[in-house]
């Protein structure tokens, strides 16, 4: 019978799991709740059953059977008997047995008139106590406590079936967080560095606060902006300042909010985003980070993702379709615009496209001085020296260098931050956690005579971007050592201008390092330190061949740029070229390595011995500015110190 309840059970909770819908967890909490029902009724009645029972025996040892205590007392072996009619027992004390020792028990029948004649006949000592009866207060207080234990479980999946059934009426509603008037305590003069950016913005609320401006002259308000540029760069936080400044109702949503794993739910999502926005029209909507939602559809190997598609076909729509939407901006924010789907990108849905770059030196500048007014700084600290350490750091970038300058200092127990700190926390940025200065032993010289080579060249290149520091001093991540140098703002990244003879230069002092360590130890004894150096130079000498044309071959683009690869759109490329003419690059590129590793090592060959007194210097202070180093280098050579420093 119990086999057959649990298959019962079994089969009707499978049978619940196999439905589809929005009604399974529901049901199966009713079928939950009815066999809990049940469990409930057999226990009350298997706790009659079992309490109602009375004791019929005890242990062995004190036990006496009906025959054997009708013969003790006609024996007159019985001294005492006390009669239980409630449990139909009878305790029997036998003669000689002492007054701490138990009595005998004896199980009696319903109807004992022998035993009564017996004892009156022997004169036996009989009394009648009655034991008190707790079986059904016991048992009373058992069914209480499974009842309230089964009807607590009965309320929580009670509970639980009204929400879910609550998830599935919101199921498809929009997860947008909605502010009548966004307060989000940023205005356009706590945005910094994207000036270009706020000058195009500026003028979508000025829309919004006066539209008479521009409706006045037949000007229509733009359905969407677009926010493109790398992580950190302000894009959020422009929006943010956006609706500051505008007070109108703001939504705000990410785009893998409207992402589920149910076909049509985004889209439910999208309409009724644009259902709310137009009841508080005009309005503005901010989605971030809209690549989740936005990709190319029918990119996808084996089919796409209908669920995207459809969540896509919907924003489409919404933003420009039938009906229109007027007085809502779309304000979205990516920093991968090149997945996202050309219908998307047209005007008329996205009709501006604003590029928030990275900053440039003035627009570091501002950043720090709005990251910098809730920190107490050292007057000896200048914002401007900062900004021009720091070329192609982000937004982010520079909030965080100043805030861990802060945490070193509060670290240090200072009262203001230093210089000290602020180069601490520069060095922990770029280039890692400092760790314990190295042993003096061969690997110290040597990592000493790979930096040392490294400025050396740096220093009596006239086109090579100038010394900052040089330590020996090892990081987290395997570096032993570093040189820092003082990039131009206008040459970091591959987007700005670039010389030939600067690249030539960059290669030149990349292989410095491994240059000295050839020139003073031997080929034999170079190691593994250049690794990083040597992928960079060949990276370089590539682009100078296969992009730039700085070399025989002409001037033609053999290659595009490297990029990640969008699946479905870039998947199978092939080479741009012949193998034949690969071969050319290759030798190209083997020959601006080779000519300036040549050239860097004839400069260590030349000043060895001005090598030798930098790395002593080096070995005793472990770190040495790049100023330093720039007159130590003036003071053994013939070119005056201001010629060194090409700043």
């Amino acid at each position: 019978m119990k086999s057959s309840w649990k298959h019962s059970l079994m089969a009707h909770l499978t049978h619940s799991n196999n439905k589809p819908g929005p009604h399974n967890q529901q049901n199966k909490n009713v079928i939950g709740a009815r066999y809990l029902t049940r469990l409930l009724a057999g226990w009350v009645i298997s706790q009659g059953v079992l309490l109602g029972v009375p004791v019929l025996a005890e242990s062995p040892q004190q036990a006496l059977s009906y025959s054997q205590l009708l013969m003790q007392i006609e024996q007159g072996k019985v001294s005492k008997i006390e009669l239980d009619p409630l449990q139909h027992t009878a305790k029997v004390r036998l003669e000689g047995q002492k007054n701490n020792e138990p009595m005998k028990v004896v199980t009696l029948f319903d109807s004992n008139e022998e035993l009564i004649k017996e004892i009156r006949a022997k004169g036996v000592e009989f009394e009648v106590k009655t034991s008190p009866d707790n079986s059904a207060m016991m048992g009373l207080m058992v069914n209480f406590l499974v009842i309230f234990i089964v009807l607590a479980l009965l309320m929580m999946i009670l509970r639980r079936s009204t929400q879910s059934q609550g998830n599935a009426l919101n199921f498809g509603k929009s997860r947008a967080r909605f502010q009548m008037e966004a307060k989000t305590g940023i205005i356009f003069d706590d945005v910094a560095g994207i000036e270009e950016a706020k000058e195009e913005l500026q003028e979508v609320v000025t829309f919004l606060k006066k539209p008479e401006r521009f409706t006045a002259i037949g000007a229509k308000i733009p359905r969407g902006v677009l926010l493109v540029g790398p992580p950190g760069t302000g894009k959020t936080l422009l929006a943010k300042a956006i609706a500051g400044e505008a007070g109108v109702p703001f939504f705000s949503i990410s785009g893998s909010e409207f992402v589920e794993m149910f076909v049509g739910v985004g889209a439910s999502r999208v309409r009724d985003l644009f259902r709310k926005a137009k009841e508080n029209a005009p309005c503005l909507v901010f989605i971030d980070e809209i690549d989740a939602v936005g990709r190319q559809r029918g990119t996808g190997i084996g089919g796409g993702n209908d669920e995207r598609e459809q969540t896509l076909n919907q924003l489409l729509t919404e933003m420009d379709g039938f009906e229109g939407n007027n007085g809502i901006i779309i304000i979205a924010a990516t920093n991968r615009p090149d997945v996202l789907d050309m219908a998307l990108l047209r005007p008329g849905r996205f009709d501006r496209q604003v590029s928030v770059d990275l900053p440039s030196y003035n627009g570091r500048v501002g950043i720090l001085q709005v990251h910098a007014r809730n920190k107490k700084l050292s007057p000896e600290i200048s914002l401007e020296t900062i900004a021009r350490r720091t070329p192609g750091f982000s937004g982010a970038d520079l909030a965080n260098l100043l805030n861990e300058a802060a945490i070193l200092t509060a670290r240090r127990r200072k009262e203001a931050v230093t210089n000290l700190e602020v180069n601490d926390a520069f060095d922990r940025v770029t280039i890692g956690l400092a760790l314990n200065p190295l042993m003096d032993s061969k690997k110290k010289w040597m990592t000493a005579y790979h930096e040392v080579g490294h400025a050396l060249v740096a220093t009596l290149l006239k086109n090579a971007d100038p010394v900052e520091k040089v330590t020996i001093i090892p990081r987290s991540g395997g570096i032993e050592g570093f040189t820092s140098f003082t990039f131009d703002d206008e040459m970091l990244d591959s987007e700005g201008l670039r010389s030939r003879a600067l690249l030539l230069n960059r290669i030149t002092v990349a292989l410095g390092g491994r240059a000295a360590e050839a020139e003073i130890y031997g080929d034999d004894e170079i190691d593994t330190g250049a690794g990083s150096d040597i992928r960079r130079v060949t990276t370089l000498a590539r682009e100078m061949v296969t992009l730039y044309g700085m070399s025989d071959l002409g001037p033609v683009a053999l290659e595009t740029p490297n990029q990640e690869v969008f699946l479905g759109r870039d998947w199978g490329s092939k080479a741009e070229y012949s193998e034949e003419l690969a071969a050319q690059i290759d030798r190209r590129v083997r020959a601006i390595a080779f000519h300036c590793y040549e050239d860097a090592r004839r400069i260590i060959r030349e000043n060895r011995s001005l090598v030798d007194k930098l790395v002593e210097m080096l070995l005793e202070l472990e770190t040495i500015e790049g100023d330093h180093f720039r007159e130590i280098v003036a003071q053994y050579t013939s070119l005056p110190a201001k010629e060194l420093v090409s700043l």
